[in-house]
């Protein structure tokens, strides 16, 4: 897939107020300081699009990007960010998952994970989550040029093994990285492929 343009279009705390859901959407979420923004904008060839933060927990809104004027990426905010309130987390938390609960044409969350970490229970708990609710998710595996091949494999094997003790199967799962451009080509190939799918 060839990207020509990718525009901001808004930001929102409330499911309710974003873009009317008449194109294919796809959101990318992880753990603060997972490389969200990064990926994002590696993806459509825009360095400056999502804004990327030295500290964790930058993204704090629900960020809608129009991309080839025909879908939607969103940047979530990140889970797990400790530094935050109590009330905070929990005000996050439910943005977080009233989106991905009432997003009618959210197509697929892309889950993204530090492969450079044995798996990690916020992450794993986080899946569950999703997969007790029907929502469809792939994970991609982030910093990929941080490791080894063999050490690469090892990470991803590990959180499917660790997944199949609850799971009959595993997601789909990528290898990426911004800084090398890993996985470009395959993720975007696979959102090609779920714009076939018609919006109900």
């Amino acid at each position: 897939m060839l990207i020509n343009t990718a525009n901001f279009l808004m930001s929102n705390t409330t499911v309710t107020k974003c873009p009317a859901p008449d194109k294919h959407e796809y959101a990318f979420i992880g753990r603060s300081n997972v490389g969200k923004s990064s990926l994002i904008n590696m993806l459509v060839n825009n360095k400056k699009l999502a804004k990327i933060a030295a500290k964790p927990g930058k993204t704090q809104l629900i960020n809608h990007f129009l991309i080839n004027d025909s879908w939607y990426l969103v940047d979530l905010p990140g889970y797990g960010y400790a530094q935050l309130s109590k009330t905070k987390r929990y005000a996050f938390e439910k943005m977080i998952k009233d989106y991905i609960l009432k997003r009618e044409n959210l197509i697929c969350l892309f889950v993204l994970i530090d492969c450079r970490l044995s798996p990690q229970k916020i992450d794993l708990e986080f899946m569950e989550w999703l997969g007790e609710n029907g929502v469809p998710f792939v994970m991609v595996f982030t910093k990929a040029d941080k490791l080894k091949r063999n050490e690469k494999e090892v990470c991803m094997q590990n959180y499917h093994n660790e997944m199949l003790k609850t799971w009959a199967s595993t997601p789909i799962s990528f290898l990426s990285s911004a800084e090398k451009r890993i996985g470009r080509e395959e993720l975007l190939s696979y959102i090609e492929e779920l714009n076939k799918i018609k919006l109900t």
